[in-house]
């Protein structure tokens, strides 16, 4: 009795080992799929993961598929997944505000950004998205530092300098609102 318990325990920790690795193996591959902008294959491999099994980055993947198919509900949904298996994912909080900001649900947006900035301090595009949010509120300061700061951490995207000097412009500093009018012209004209 205990050789026929002990092979079936032996049996059953294989199987769970083996299904552990096809399932990185599919999340794995579909990553590579995503990354090639191959949607439906990437579906198609995370459908085959147990819901059980899902990492944080699969059911990213899902939300993100989902917002690309404009299923804002479903991904969501999906991003809730998200925070369940890893509060911790950043990138969840960040494609949450973009949804909530799409949808002019303003609050919301700048609730998420700001966990997403809690979680990664160093990505400018969620300072960005942040200060967009503000200056729908007309929170014109807030706007000014957020874009402040994602200035700071990249410098080179015109869309920031744009913003900066809305903002300044509304702010009734014109000269500096000017300086980064500036600083957009030349980063949209340069020559590649």
């Amino acid at each position: 009795m205990k050789k026929i318990t002990l092979s079936l325990l032996i049996g059953l920790m294989f199987l769970i080992q083996n299904s552990c690795l096809a399932n990185e193996e599919l999340s794995k591959q579909a990553i590579a799929f995503y990354s090639d902008n191959n949607f439906q294959k990437t579906l198609d491999l995370l459908l085959q993961i147990d819901e059980n099994e899902r990492t944080a980055q699969d059911w990213l993947l899902l939300g993100n598929l989902f917002d690309e198919k404009e299923d804002k509900n479903n991904a969501i949904f999906m991003y809730q997944k998200v925070i369940n298996a890893d509060p911790k994912y950043y990138k969840t909080y960040y494609n949450l505000g973009n949804i909530y900001l799409e949808d002019e649900k303003y609050t919301l947006a700048i609730e998420n950004y700001n966990k997403a900035i809690k979680l990664n301090k160093e990505n400018p595009y969620v300072y960005y998205n942040l200060a967009c949010a503000y200056i729908k509120t007309a929170e014109l300061k807030k706007a000014k530092n957020n874009l402040i700061k994602a200035v700071t951490l990249k410098n080179d995207i015109p869309e920031i300098h744009y913003n900066l000097a809305y903002v300044y412009k509304n702010l009734k500093k014109p000269k500096i609102a000017q300086q980064y009018l500036d600083n957009y012209k030349k980063l949209t004209t340069q020559e590649f």
